[in-house]
């Protein structure tokens, strides 16, 4: 499909900015809760998370995001907690125009990806 690396945007989520990306052009959106550290332009340099995100999104529109304090997103004191996280996610899909979203989370994302599909069903 030849998808390059989408150009990374950045949400505000109360102080913090959240660094993100879009990629796929599909009928409905998947959100990429990403797993213990990540940074969204260095992703596309790792084969199997590449291969991944470009197979979802010959299907669907994906968000994919740096949680607060890593990658390309703010620096934060202390460890965020479960809410503040999962605020990443819903301040991400409102930058990126989305209403409505599966979300996928992996690994020490599954539990702030609960919490958002618990706050926002």
């Amino acid at each position: 499909m030849g998808m390059g690396m989408p150009e990374t945007r950045y949400a505000r989520s109360g102080d913090v900015m959240v660094a993100y990306q879009v990629v796929g052009e599909g009928p409905f959106d998947v959100v990429v809760a990403p797993p213990w550290v990540s940074q969204v332009e260095l992703v596309w340099e790792t084969s199997g998370w590449a291969a991944f995100l470009r197979g979802i999104a010959e299907h669907a529109r994906v968000l994919i995001f740096d949680k607060r304090g890593t990658g390309l997103s703010d620096r934060v004191a202390g460890a965020p907690t479960l809410e503040e996280r999962s605020d990443d996610i819903r301040a991400v899909m409102e930058a990126a125009g989305s209403e409505r979203a599966a979300v996928f989370g992996a690994s020490e994302s599954v539990p702030m990806s609960v919490v958002f599909a618990a706050s926002h069903p």
